[in-house]
C-alpha cells in the first residue's frame, strides 16, 4: 500500500497541473470502489484552490469543501491529456478547464474518492485520526505520554492511525531500527527519552523517502510514472536474513500484529 511519502510524492506530482484550475467534469467509468463513488453535481465547476494531504488522503480543496482521495493497495495518479483512451484499470478522472484530466488506476479498487462540504475534517474518515508525524505536534512527549498503560508493541503502536497518521509497516520497521527499539517492545514500557529517539527517527525516516519519491513497491509509482528510489537505503523491511547493513549481524524476522516484522538483534534492544 502507499505510504505517507508516496502519498506526499503524488500531492506534488500533480499540483503543479491541477492548482487553480475548474473541474470541468468528472468521468466515472467504475463507481465500485472501496466504496461507491458518488460526486454531487454542483462540485463541477469548482476550483481547485488548495491541494494538502492527511494522513494517506489527498485532499483538493475548493471554496465549499474538498475532494477526499485515497489510493488503496495499489492505486496512482497520473496527469494526463483528457482524450487519452482509459486502460482496464483506468477507473475514474477529473476532467479539468485545461484539457488534461487527474486519472485514478487502481487494479485492486481499494481506492476512493469522496466529496465534503466544510468543515472537511468532520468527514467520517478524517474525524478520528491521530497527529502528522512531520507536523510540531508529534514529539517524544507526545508518544510516552499517550503510550501509558499500552501493552501492545511498540511498532503497532505507531501503526495506530488514531495515534499518529501515515506510518505504514515499512516506514515502522525503518525508524525502529534508527532508534534501536525492537519492535515487540511493550509501548507501555519505553522511556521518555526512548520515544523522543523514535519520533526523531521516525521523523527523519519518512522525510529521507520524500525526498527518493516514495519506496518502489510492486504496483506503486509517482505521478510523473517513475518509482520511488528509497527503497536502495531500507536497512531492515525486507532484508530477513540478510546482514545488517551497521553491524553485520543477521537480522531476524517475526510478525507482529500480522505483519511482516524484521529487526537488528545486535542494535535494537
Amino acid at each position: 500500500m502507499p505510504e505517507l511519502p508516496e502519498v506526499e510524492t503524488t500531492l506534488r506530482g500533480i499540483a503543479p497541473s491541477i492548482l487553480n484550475r475548474r473541474i470541468a467534469a468528472f468521468d466515472i467509468r467504475e463507481p465500485r470502489l472501496r466504496w461507491p463513488v458518488r460526486i454531487p453535481s454542483e462540485v463541477r465547476g469548482k476550483r481547485i484552490v488548495r491541494l494538502t494531504r492527511r494522513a494517506k488522503y489527498l485532499l483538493l480543496h475548493a471554496d465549499t469543501g474538498a475532494l477526499i482521495l485515497h489510493l488503496g493497495m495499489s492505486g496512482h495518479l497520473r496527469i494526463v491529456s483528457g482524450n487519452v483512451p482509459p486502460g482496464k484499470h483506468d477507473h475514474l478522472d477529473i476532467l479539468l478547464d485545461h484539457g488534461l484530466a487527474l486519472r485514478l488506476t487502481d487494479p485492486r479498487r481499494f481506492g476512493s474518492l469522496h466529496w465534503q462540504p466544510h468543515p472537511v475534517g468532520d468527514h467520517w474518515l478524517l474525524r478520528n485520526l491521530g497527529v502528522e508525524p512531520l507536523s510540531e505536534a508529534f514529539t517524544g512527549d507526545y508518544l510516552h505520554a499517550e503510550s501509558r498503560g499500552r501493552r501492545l508493541a511498540v511498532k503497532n503502536f505507531l501503526m495506530d492511525a488514531r495515534i499518529v497518521v501515515g506510518i505504514g509497516n515499512i516506514y515502522a520497521n525503518e525508524a525502529l531500527f534508527e532508534s534501536g527499539v525492537r519492535p515487540r517492545t511493550a509501548a507501555g514500557r519505553l522511556s521518555r527519552p526512548r520515544y523522543r529517539k523514535i519520533a526523531a527517527a521516525t521523523r527523519e525516516t519518512l522525510s529521507a523517502a520524500i525526498d527518493q519519491g516514495g519506496t518502489t513497491l510492486r504496483d506503486f509509482v509517482g505521478s510523473d510514472g517513475r518509482p520511488g528510489y528509497f527503497a536502495n537505503e531500507l536497512f531492515v523491511y525486507g532484508r530477513e536474513g540478510k546482514p545488517c547493513r551497521r553491524c553485520g549481524s543477521l537480522l531476524k524476522g517475526l510478525r507482529v500484529g500480522q505483519r511482516s516484522t524484521v529487526y537488528c538483534p545486535s542494535c535494537q534492544r
